[in-house]
């Protein structure tokens, strides 16, 4: 029985980090990839550990067990179908699942087929699921200045253009913050723009504000965690303005020690403000949380009541890069719920 008994929709929610724990063990085997446990509790022990290390930085290393099982098409697809299948059996309404193609080329596949495979993985989980909206975002990746991997996150822009509309909606930067200025990756947020590609960009989580200012300048209006707003009040005031929602992942900012604690996030103070604030799980799996964990928080730690979470699912439904037939069934049923 659920907890919360309304719409749940997770804007960000990455697909390599969301691996089931059985699924990780057993891809590692068939391909001879070591780990540093052969069961998925030894595993799941693991990960905490290494999750719980303070440092973002830190914590994407974690990511590379994943995205080395992620290097052929059947698994991708395999993968992304059981996530879906995870979602619908957590009463999830809609997600948007992110992933970079361009960390799954090691073995031979192209940008294209790793995104053909994501999306045959959404076919299959959607033919068994089909009461969930699933979108795919491509993302970019931040892993040194910008231009170390500028031809594969240029690459990245164009198959989100090819498969726009038929299950990729939208586009990200994602990876380590702080290497070079946000601002230094504008062009390839340029050339979306004028492929009609919609955009979400991390920023604003082990960085500061300035990395929220950079994404709003080349027009961004979702921001992957972006709590660090929080610090620049003009800054905030201008993000209302315009319009921007926060994807906000709680225990995800705990894990990685950019917020101190929940009752010391302040994710509950910009919604008050009036920032359109969403609640997310980012990476189910290294997280260890589901969408109803995450509100558990919300409610027992950070302050918030139950209309909040409603309200900020409204403001999920908003933001989403969902077709608008979806999205306005969504606000009708979490309308009806408040």
């Amino acid at each position: 029985m659920t907890r919360y008994p309304f719409p749940k929709i997770d804007l960000h929610l990455h697909l390599d980090g969301s691996l089931l724990p059985a699924t990780m063990v057993e891809l590692a085997a068939a391909q001879g990839v070591p780990l540093p446990a052969d069961t998925p509790e030894g595993y799941l022990e693991y990960v905490r550990e290494a999750t719980g290390c303070g440092s973002v930085n830190r914590y994407l290393e974690v990511f590379e067990h994943p995205v080395a099982v992620m290097q052929d098409a059947g698994s991708i697809t395999r993968i992304t179908r059981e996530l879906i299948e995870l979602l619908a059996s957590q009463g999830v309404a809609a997600a948007e699942i992110r992933m970079a193609p361009q960390l799954h080329t090691r073995r031979g596949l192209t940008q294209a087929e790793v995104t053909q495979a994501v999306l045959e993985g959404r076919r299959q989980g959607l033919a068994a699921c089909p009461d969930i909206k699933i979108g795919i975002l491509l993302c970019m990746m931040c892993i040194g200045p910008e231009a170390v991997n500028h031809a594969a996150n240029a690459e990245t822009v164009e198959v989100a253009g090819r498969y726009l509309g038929q299950g990729v909606v939208g586009l990200d930067l994602a990876g380590a913050e702080g290497f070079d200025p946000l601002s230094a990756f504008a062009p390839l947020f340029y050339r979306a723009a004028e492929l009609g590609i919609p955009f979400t960009c991390h920023a604003g989580d082990s960085q500061g504000p300035e990395t929220v200012r950079d994404a709003m300048d080349f027009g961004a209006r979702r921001i992957g965690h972006g709590h660090h707003i929080y610090d620049d009040p003009a800054l905030v005031q201008r993000a209302i303005r315009e319009g921007v929602t926060i994807e906000v992942c709680p225990t995800s900012n705990i894990q990685c020690r950019t917020q101190p604690s929940y009752a010391l996030h302040p994710a509950k103070k910009l919604l008050d403000m009036g920032l359109a604030v969403t609640i997310n799980t980012d990476n189910m799996t290294f997280a260890g949380v589901g969408l109803e964990d995450e509100y558990d928080h919300c409610i027992g730690e950070m302050g918030f009541v139950p209309e909040d979470l409603i309200r900020m699912n409204m403001n999920s439904v908003r933001a989403s890069f969902l077709p608008q037939a979806d999205k306005e069934e969504l606000l009708r049923r979490l309308e009806a719920c408040l």
